[in-house]
Protein backbone atom coordinates (compact mmCIF):
# COMPACT_ATOMS: atom_id res chain seq x y z
CA UNK A 1 0.00 0.00 0.00
CA UNK A 2 1.36 3.44 -0.99
CA UNK A 3 2.02 6.07 1.64
CA UNK A 4 1.02 9.66 0.85
CA UNK A 5 3.44 12.32 2.09
CA UNK A 6 2.67 16.03 1.96
CA UNK A 7 5.64 18.26 1.24
CA UNK A 8 6.05 21.45 3.25
CA UNK A 9 4.78 23.53 0.30
CA UNK A 10 1.39 22.10 1.25
CA UNK A 11 1.55 23.49 4.81
CA UNK A 12 -0.60 26.50 3.94
CA UNK A 13 -3.38 24.31 2.49
CA UNK A 14 -6.10 22.33 4.26
CA UNK A 15 -5.42 18.96 2.65
CA UNK A 16 -6.56 15.69 4.10
CA UNK A 17 -6.66 12.39 2.29
CA UNK A 18 -10.38 12.60 1.58
CA UNK A 19 -10.96 16.24 0.65
CA UNK A 20 -9.63 16.34 -2.91
CA UNK A 21 -9.72 14.37 -6.14
CA UNK A 22 -6.74 13.48 -8.28
CA UNK A 23 -7.10 14.28 -11.98
CA UNK A 24 -4.56 14.08 -14.78
CA UNK A 25 -4.57 17.40 -16.62
CA UNK A 26 -3.07 18.16 -20.06
CA UNK A 27 0.17 20.14 -20.08
CA UNK A 28 -1.44 23.38 -21.33
CA UNK A 29 -3.50 23.40 -18.11
CA UNK A 30 -0.42 23.29 -15.84
CA UNK A 31 0.85 26.42 -14.06
CA UNK A 32 3.30 27.50 -11.38
CA UNK A 33 1.85 26.91 -7.93
CA UNK A 34 -0.50 24.05 -8.90
CA UNK A 35 -0.68 21.31 -6.29
CA UNK A 36 0.15 17.96 -7.87
CA UNK A 37 1.01 14.45 -6.75
CA UNK A 38 3.89 12.34 -7.94
CA UNK A 39 4.77 8.70 -7.38
CA UNK A 40 8.29 8.04 -6.15
CA UNK A 41 10.34 6.05 -8.69
CA UNK A 42 13.98 5.26 -9.38
CA UNK A 43 16.92 4.09 -7.29
CA UNK A 44 16.94 5.40 -3.73
CA UNK A 45 19.68 7.88 -2.74
CA UNK A 46 20.18 10.05 0.33
CA UNK A 47 17.93 12.64 -1.33
CA UNK A 48 14.91 10.37 -1.09
CA UNK A 49 13.50 12.40 1.77
CA UNK A 50 10.64 14.89 1.81
CA UNK A 51 10.28 17.76 4.24
CA UNK A 52 6.74 17.43 5.62
CA UNK A 53 4.33 20.16 6.67
CA UNK A 54 5.92 20.37 10.11
CA UNK A 55 9.43 20.67 8.73
CA UNK A 56 10.47 17.11 9.57
CA UNK A 57 12.36 15.04 7.02
CA UNK A 58 10.47 11.89 5.99
CA UNK A 59 12.12 9.08 4.05
CA UNK A 60 10.20 7.97 0.97
CA UNK A 61 10.48 4.79 -1.06
CA UNK A 62 9.49 3.86 -4.64
CA UNK A 63 5.73 3.53 -4.80
CA UNK A 64 5.03 6.26 -2.23
CA UNK A 65 2.96 9.29 -3.26
CA UNK A 66 4.20 12.82 -2.63
CA UNK A 67 2.09 15.98 -2.75
CA UNK A 68 3.95 19.07 -3.87
CA UNK A 69 3.63 22.07 -6.18
CA UNK A 70 4.87 22.95 -9.65
CA UNK A 71 7.68 25.49 -9.72
CA UNK A 72 11.20 26.40 -10.80
CA UNK A 73 14.65 26.51 -9.28
CA UNK A 74 18.00 27.96 -10.36
CA UNK A 75 20.49 26.95 -7.65
CA UNK A 76 24.10 27.84 -8.40
CA UNK A 77 25.55 24.96 -6.37
CA UNK A 78 22.95 22.25 -6.83
CA UNK A 79 20.57 22.23 -9.78
CA UNK A 80 18.45 24.12 -12.29
CA UNK A 81 15.02 23.02 -13.49
CA UNK A 82 11.35 23.80 -13.88
CA UNK A 83 7.96 22.22 -14.39
CA UNK A 84 8.14 23.70 -17.90
CA UNK A 85 10.76 21.04 -18.66
CA UNK A 86 8.51 18.09 -17.76
CA UNK A 87 7.72 16.20 -20.96
CA UNK A 88 4.79 13.98 -21.95
CA UNK A 89 6.22 11.05 -19.97
CA UNK A 90 5.42 12.85 -16.73
CA UNK A 91 8.92 12.22 -15.33
CA UNK A 92 9.72 14.81 -12.65
CA UNK A 93 12.21 15.55 -9.88
CA UNK A 94 11.81 17.01 -6.43
CA UNK A 95 13.71 20.23 -7.05
CA UNK A 96 13.78 20.76 -3.28
CA UNK A 97 12.82 18.51 -0.39
CA UNK A 98 9.81 20.76 0.28
CA UNK A 99 7.99 19.25 -2.70
CA UNK A 100 8.94 21.76 -5.39
CA UNK A 101 8.29 19.72 -8.52
CA UNK A 102 9.79 20.08 -11.97
CA UNK A 103 12.54 18.50 -14.04
CA UNK A 104 16.23 19.23 -13.58
CA UNK A 105 18.01 20.28 -16.76
CA UNK A 106 21.35 21.00 -15.05
CA UNK A 107 22.54 19.24 -11.92
CA UNK A 108 25.76 19.19 -9.89
CA UNK A 109 27.87 16.10 -10.50
CA UNK A 110 29.04 16.34 -6.89
CA UNK A 111 25.61 15.39 -5.54
CA UNK A 112 23.71 12.07 -5.41
CA UNK A 113 20.88 11.60 -7.88
CA UNK A 114 17.80 13.65 -6.97
CA UNK A 115 14.45 12.20 -5.96
CA UNK A 116 12.58 11.05 -9.07
CA UNK A 117 8.81 11.06 -9.47
CA UNK A 118 6.16 10.28 -12.03
CA UNK A 119 3.22 12.65 -12.34
CA UNK A 120 -0.02 11.12 -11.03
CA UNK A 121 -2.29 14.11 -11.36
CA UNK A 122 -3.42 17.46 -10.04
CA UNK A 123 -5.24 17.88 -6.75
CA UNK A 124 -8.72 19.08 -7.69
CA UNK A 125 -11.94 20.12 -6.01
CA UNK A 126 -15.27 20.35 -7.81
CA UNK A 127 -13.47 19.89 -11.10
CA UNK A 128 -11.03 22.75 -10.51
CA UNK A 129 -7.34 22.39 -9.71
CA UNK A 130 -6.14 23.50 -6.28
CA UNK A 131 -3.43 26.14 -6.28
CA UNK A 132 -1.14 27.63 -3.65
CA UNK A 133 -2.46 31.13 -4.31
CA UNK A 134 -5.85 30.09 -2.92
CA UNK A 135 -4.30 29.86 0.55
CA UNK A 136 -2.06 32.93 0.43
CA UNK A 137 -1.93 35.48 3.26
CA UNK A 138 -4.19 38.50 2.87
CA UNK A 139 -4.55 41.87 4.53
CA UNK A 140 -7.27 44.50 4.58
CA UNK A 141 -4.63 47.23 4.74
CA UNK A 142 -2.09 48.45 2.22
CA UNK A 143 0.79 49.62 4.33
CA UNK A 144 4.25 48.44 5.30
CA UNK A 145 6.47 50.47 7.62
CA UNK A 146 8.28 47.88 9.72
CA UNK A 147 12.01 48.50 10.37
CA UNK A 148 13.76 45.74 8.45
CA UNK A 149 17.16 44.12 8.58
CA UNK A 150 17.78 42.71 5.11
CA UNK A 151 20.05 39.70 4.64
CA UNK A 152 21.41 39.15 1.15
CA UNK A 153 24.06 36.79 -0.14
CA UNK A 154 26.57 36.40 -2.92
CA UNK A 155 25.21 32.90 -3.59
CA UNK A 156 23.37 30.07 -1.90
CA UNK A 157 25.09 28.61 1.19
CA UNK A 158 26.71 31.95 1.98
CA UNK A 159 25.55 32.06 5.60
CA UNK A 160 22.32 34.06 5.36
CA UNK A 161 20.22 31.80 7.56
CA UNK A 162 22.98 31.42 10.14
CA UNK A 163 23.32 35.20 10.32
CA UNK A 164 19.55 35.62 10.50
CA UNK A 165 19.34 33.27 13.45
CA UNK A 166 21.91 35.31 15.35
CA UNK A 167 20.10 38.55 14.57
CA UNK A 168 16.78 37.12 15.79
CA UNK A 169 18.43 35.85 18.95
CA UNK A 170 20.08 39.13 19.87
CA UNK A 171 16.98 41.27 19.34
CA UNK A 172 14.76 38.75 21.12
CA UNK A 173 17.09 38.92 24.12
CA UNK A 174 16.68 42.69 23.98
CA UNK A 175 12.92 42.26 24.43
CA UNK A 176 11.80 43.11 20.90
CA UNK A 177 8.94 41.53 18.97
CA UNK A 178 10.85 40.04 16.03
CA UNK A 179 9.37 38.46 12.92
CA UNK A 180 11.68 36.28 10.84
CA UNK A 181 11.11 35.82 7.12
CA UNK A 182 12.55 34.45 3.92
CA UNK A 183 11.07 36.43 1.05
CA UNK A 184 12.88 35.10 -2.01
CA UNK A 185 14.29 31.69 -2.92
CA UNK A 186 13.02 28.16 -3.49
CA UNK A 187 10.61 26.53 -1.05
CA UNK A 188 12.14 24.90 2.02
CA UNK A 189 10.69 25.28 5.50
CA UNK A 190 13.59 24.45 7.80
CA UNK A 191 15.44 27.72 7.21
CA UNK A 192 12.75 29.96 8.66
CA UNK A 193 11.79 27.35 11.25
CA UNK A 194 15.26 27.87 12.68
CA UNK A 195 14.41 31.58 13.10
CA UNK A 196 11.44 30.56 15.24
CA UNK A 197 13.69 28.42 17.40
CA UNK A 198 16.25 31.16 17.93
CA UNK A 199 14.22 34.23 18.78
CA UNK A 200 11.61 35.16 16.19
CA UNK A 201 8.10 35.29 17.63
CA UNK A 202 6.52 34.55 14.26
CA UNK A 203 7.85 33.49 10.86
CA UNK A 204 6.73 33.87 7.25
CA UNK A 205 8.07 33.13 3.80
CA UNK A 206 7.02 33.40 0.19
CA UNK A 207 5.10 30.13 0.55
CA UNK A 208 2.72 32.09 2.78
CA UNK A 209 2.33 34.42 -0.21
CA UNK A 210 1.27 31.45 -2.36
CA UNK A 211 4.54 30.95 -4.24
CA UNK A 212 6.50 27.65 -4.48
CA UNK A 213 9.61 29.65 -5.37
CA UNK A 214 10.14 33.24 -6.40
CA UNK A 215 11.22 32.42 -9.94
CA UNK A 216 8.10 34.02 -11.39
CA UNK A 217 7.50 37.15 -13.48
CA UNK A 218 8.30 40.27 -11.46
CA UNK A 219 4.74 41.60 -11.56
CA UNK A 220 3.46 38.28 -10.23
CA UNK A 221 6.04 38.31 -7.43
CA UNK A 222 5.17 41.85 -6.38
CA UNK A 223 1.44 41.12 -6.42
CA UNK A 224 2.00 38.12 -4.15
CA UNK A 225 4.51 39.59 -1.70
CA UNK A 226 2.70 42.89 -1.01
CA UNK A 227 -0.26 41.33 0.85
CA UNK A 228 2.20 39.32 2.94
CA UNK A 229 4.18 42.44 3.85
CA UNK A 230 0.91 44.19 4.69
CA UNK A 231 -0.08 41.26 6.91
CA UNK A 232 3.27 41.44 8.70
CA UNK A 233 2.72 45.16 9.19
CA UNK A 234 -0.70 44.46 10.73
CA UNK A 235 1.02 42.41 13.44
CA UNK A 236 3.02 45.50 14.52
CA UNK A 237 6.42 43.87 15.12
CA UNK A 238 9.36 45.94 16.29
CA UNK A 239 11.57 44.41 13.64
CA UNK A 240 11.45 42.26 10.51
CA UNK A 241 14.47 40.10 9.73
CA UNK A 242 14.12 39.50 6.00
CA UNK A 243 16.29 36.93 4.27
CA UNK A 244 16.58 37.11 0.51
CA UNK A 245 17.40 33.60 -0.70
CA UNK A 246 20.18 33.15 -3.27
CA UNK A 247 21.88 36.36 -4.47
CA UNK A 248 20.47 39.63 -5.87
CA UNK A 249 21.62 38.75 -9.40
CA UNK A 250 19.94 35.35 -9.58
CA UNK A 251 16.41 35.10 -11.06
CA UNK A 252 14.57 35.06 -7.73
CA UNK A 253 13.29 38.68 -7.75
CA UNK A 254 15.81 39.93 -5.20
CA UNK A 255 15.82 43.40 -6.76
CA UNK A 256 12.02 43.55 -6.64
CA UNK A 257 12.06 42.60 -2.96
CA UNK A 258 14.57 45.33 -2.15
CA UNK A 259 12.36 47.82 -3.94
CA UNK A 260 9.22 46.63 -2.11
CA UNK A 261 10.92 46.98 1.28
CA UNK A 262 12.11 50.44 0.30
CA UNK A 263 13.23 52.87 2.99
CA UNK A 264 12.11 50.47 5.71
CA UNK A 265 15.47 48.71 5.38
CA UNK A 266 17.49 50.08 8.30
CA UNK A 267 20.42 47.70 7.90
CA UNK A 268 21.74 45.42 5.15
CA UNK A 269 24.02 42.49 5.96
CA UNK A 270 25.82 40.84 3.07
CA UNK A 271 26.64 37.17 3.58
CA UNK A 272 29.49 36.44 1.22
CA UNK A 273 31.22 33.28 0.03
CA UNK A 274 34.62 35.02 -0.19
CA UNK A 275 36.07 38.56 -0.03
CA UNK A 276 36.15 39.00 -3.80
CA UNK A 277 32.45 38.15 -4.04
CA UNK A 278 31.75 41.17 -1.83
CA UNK A 279 33.21 43.43 -4.49
CA UNK A 280 31.34 41.56 -7.21
CA UNK A 281 27.94 42.13 -5.62
CA UNK A 282 28.78 45.75 -4.84
CA UNK A 283 29.72 46.49 -8.44
CA UNK A 284 27.11 44.37 -10.20
CA UNK A 285 24.12 45.19 -8.00
CA UNK A 286 25.10 48.59 -6.64
CA UNK A 287 24.71 47.32 -3.07
CA UNK A 288 26.60 48.93 -0.22
CA UNK A 289 25.94 46.76 2.85
CA UNK A 290 26.52 47.78 6.46
CA UNK A 291 28.29 44.54 7.40
CA UNK A 292 29.77 41.42 5.81
CA UNK A 293 29.40 37.96 7.36
CA UNK A 294 29.63 34.38 6.13
CA UNK A 295 32.63 32.45 4.77
CA UNK A 296 34.15 35.77 3.63
CA UNK A 297 34.78 36.53 7.31
CA UNK A 298 35.99 33.13 8.51
CA UNK A 299 39.50 34.25 9.48
CA UNK A 300 41.27 37.47 10.41
CA UNK A 301 42.98 37.38 7.01
CA UNK A 302 39.59 37.21 5.30
CA UNK A 303 38.24 40.07 7.40
CA UNK A 304 41.27 42.19 6.55
CA UNK A 305 40.92 41.40 2.85
CA UNK A 306 37.23 42.35 2.86
CA UNK A 307 38.16 45.72 4.32
CA UNK A 308 41.08 46.16 1.92
CA UNK A 309 38.92 45.41 -1.13
CA UNK A 310 35.72 47.18 -0.10
CA UNK A 311 36.27 49.26 3.01
CA UNK A 312 33.50 47.30 4.74
CA UNK A 313 33.57 45.82 8.23
CA UNK A 314 33.25 42.04 8.50
CA UNK A 315 32.51 39.81 11.49
CA UNK A 316 32.84 36.06 11.86
CA UNK A 317 29.64 35.48 13.82
CA UNK A 318 30.58 31.82 14.40
CA UNK A 319 33.55 32.90 16.48
CA UNK A 320 32.53 33.17 20.16
CA UNK A 321 35.15 35.87 20.57
CA UNK A 322 33.30 38.06 18.05
CA UNK A 323 29.96 37.88 19.86
CA UNK A 324 30.38 41.22 21.61
CA UNK A 325 31.33 42.93 18.35
CA UNK A 326 28.22 41.63 16.62
CA UNK A 327 26.01 42.59 19.56
CA UNK A 328 27.46 46.09 19.53
CA UNK A 329 26.90 46.37 15.79
CA UNK A 330 23.23 45.48 16.23
CA UNK A 331 22.84 47.95 19.10
CA UNK A 332 23.80 50.69 16.67
CA UNK A 333 21.27 49.81 13.98
CA UNK A 334 19.13 52.93 13.50
CA UNK A 335 15.36 53.23 13.41
CA UNK A 336 14.39 50.37 15.68
CA UNK A 337 12.07 51.16 18.57
CA UNK A 338 11.20 48.62 21.24
CA UNK A 339 7.84 47.91 22.83
CA UNK A 340 9.01 45.90 25.82
CA UNK A 341 6.87 48.03 28.13
CA UNK A 342 3.79 46.90 26.19
CA UNK A 343 4.73 43.26 25.67
CA UNK A 344 6.06 42.72 29.15
CA UNK A 345 9.16 41.06 27.78
CA UNK A 346 12.55 41.57 29.35
CA UNK A 347 15.96 41.73 27.83
CA UNK A 348 18.79 39.31 28.26
CA UNK A 349 22.43 40.37 28.23
CA UNK A 350 21.65 44.04 27.67
CA UNK A 351 18.67 46.26 28.27
CA UNK A 352 16.23 47.23 25.55
CA UNK A 353 17.22 50.87 25.95
CA UNK A 354 20.69 49.93 24.75
CA UNK A 355 19.29 48.97 21.35
CA UNK A 356 18.19 52.53 20.61
CA UNK A 357 20.99 53.97 18.49
CA UNK A 358 22.83 57.22 18.82
CA UNK A 359 21.26 59.94 16.66
CA UNK A 360 24.71 60.53 15.19
CA UNK A 361 24.88 57.17 13.42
Amino acid sequence: MSTRVYGSLARIADFRNSNFDLQELPRPAWATGDYVEGEVVGAVTEFYHIEDRSGHMVRVEPGDWVVGALGSRAATLEGVGSWHDVDSSGAMHALTSAGLFGRFTSYSMLLPDPLRLKYRGHLCRNGHKVRMAQFASTSATHEFNVPTILLVGTSMSAGKTTTGRRVCKEFDRAGLFVIGSKLTGAGRYRDILSYLKTGATQIFDFVDAGLPSTIVPEAEYRAAIRPLLNHINDLQPDLLVAEAGASPLEPYNGAALTDELGDNVVCTILCASDPYAVVGVEQAFGLRPDLVTGPAAQTSAAVELVYKLSGLPAINILNPGAKDSFTQFLKNVPGIEHRAHRTGRTGGSYSTSDIVPSPNR
